[in-house]
């Protein structure tokens, strides 16, 4: 289930809840598993697929206010995100059904000041723009098993291996070799929020044990998949714990 491509004349906090939600745009997409959250400024154009069933929390700011009441760091560019303990707490209070104007005013400018202090999520995949690069990505996001040397790559994407190498960074700001790397981690943090058990995971991204499979996913997440699990399932306020 999802929503056709579209944009919004205020800018958008998902948070989700629960499930698991794939967000779209002309610059890449965004996975967002439980406990993360994705901020799409005004204008932009996205798609969202809803993955698995899902509660999703939206909280929309006019574009006048969010300019007026953002901080000095910039909130023009989607971006994913870990729901800190205070946000989480605002988040609550927006949703609560008594709460009054001018405390919702104060919380949704609240909100804009820890979005921009809070580091983005490791959760998003930049999409090369050239037709040669989308051919090069598509065989990449197919290839789980990772199967598939750069030579035969760029010889299926009817490409060489030189103009493959040159294009990724140009388009996406990583090597092609560090890009095949997030997809496989991206893809795996899906099955892992699905349920799916970490030695599984990691065979079935091709990885030649769950060692090289977690050594993999700290150096694209900062964390190993197991941190990555109990960070998911733990309640906010554990978080502040330490």
């Amino acid at each position: 289930m999802g929503l056709p491509p579209h944009s919004h004349s205020d800018a958008q906090l998902t948070f989700a809840v629960s499930g698991m939600v794939q967000v779209h745009s002309d610059e890449g997409r965004w996975l967002v598993p439980p406990q993360l959250a994705v901020w799409i400024p005004a204008g932009v154009v996205h798609r969202l697929d809803v993955l698995t069933d899902a509660e999703l929390w939206m909280v929309h700011w006019e574009q006048a206010a969010a300019q007026a009441w953002a901080p000095a760091a910039p909130l023009d560019r989607p971006f994913t995100l870990r729901i800190t303990p205070l946000m989480h707490a605002l988040l609550t209070a927006a949703f609560s059904a008594d709460i009054a104007p001018q405390k919702a005013e104060l919380v949704a400018k609240l909100m804009l000041h820890e979005l921009a202090e809070t580091a983005h999520a490791p959760t998003f995949l930049p999409l090369p723009s050239s037709p040669i690069g989308q051919r090069l990505a598509d065989l990449a996001f197919n290839d789980r098993n990772n199967r598939l040397n750069v030579e035969e790559l760029a010889s299926r994407a009817a490409t060489s291996v030189r103009t493959a190498s040159r294009l990724f960074p140009a388009e996406t700001g990583l090597t092609l070799k560090a890009w095949r790397q997030r997809e496989r981690i991206v893809q795996a943090i899906d099955r892992l929020a699905r349920g799916t058990a970490i030695a599984g995971v990691a065979m079935e991204f091709g990885f030649s044990s769950t060692a090289s499979f977690s050594a993999a996913f700290r150096q694209v997440t900062a964390m190993t998949p197991t941190m990555f699990l109990a960070d998911e399932t733990a309640p906010p306020d554990e978080h502040l714990v330490g």
